[in-house]
């Protein structure tokens, strides 16, 4: 947190028209709306342990799913295992759409600080 990735994203879908996905509001939407996915990931969870790559992975194939017309897709979140990415980039290719362009964004520890306590200030 504190990077600056929803800014950036929210720059990047509106400038080139991207599709934004999330994990985080994946699993959340998901789990709220009690999908299977969102049962299966919540039962892991409430045991305290890591939802499996295999759920991740089929609920974000399921969001991909939803926008076929898409110019293209912002990955927050993910991958986070080297299966993941093995996954991913499995799904983009059977979509004929590779992934073309990675970003990491990195900020020192001290700025990280310094943002996220101004936004806890302004926030609340």
């Amino acid at each position: 947190p504190g990077a600056g990735k929803g800014t950036q994203s929210a720059y990047l879908v509106e400038r080139h028209g991207l599709v934004h996905l999330s994990t985080g509001d994946i699993f959340r939407s998901n789990i709220k709306d009690g999908t299977e996915l969102g049962q299966l990931a919540q039962s892991y969870m409430n045991q305290g342990q890591l939802v499996p790559d295999g759920v991740t992975i089929r609920m974000l194939e399921s969001e991909v799913d939803k926008h076929p017309e898409a110019k293209g897709f912002i990955f927050d979140g993910f991958p986070r295992t080297t299966a993941q990415a093995k996954a991913l980039d499995e799904l983009l290719n059977d979509r004929k759409a590779p992934v073309s362009c990675m970003l990491a964004l990195e900020v020192a520890e001290e700025e990280l600080k310094l943002r996220l306590l101004t936004r806890a200030k302004t926030s609340g």
